[in-house]
């Protein structure tokens, strides 16, 4: 799992079979300071993330299987939206 920001979406109107149904999310994944990385990509959502929230993502197979289908060619899935992220005792986000 990564923690990543949600910078934006996606907006496909032709796309693979296996994707017909899922919302694609712009994210930028970020360091342990809470500072963006420089590193975007596109993930499914399954679970209505918005724009500037932070996600939990995973990759590879475990984000296919977020997406209930090993079939589909997802590499990125949000499974998550932090509330909270504590480092050392100290609060680096709070929602």
């Amino acid at each position: 799992m990564k923690l990543a920001v949600v910078i934006g979406q996606i907006v496909c109107t032709v796309r693979h079979p296996g994707l017909e149904h899922d919302k694609l999310l712009l994210v930028e994944t970020i360091n342990r300071q809470g500072e963006p990385s420089g590193e975007c990509s596109v993930a499914t959502d399954s679970i209505g993330a918005g724009n500037g929230e932070w996600v939990l993502v995973v990759g590879g197979s475990s984000a296919r299987r977020a997406q209930h289908s090993e079939a589909s060619p997802v590499d990125l899935s949000v499974i998550g939206i932090v509330d909270e992220a504590v480092m050392e005792s100290q609060v680096i986000f709070h929602k």
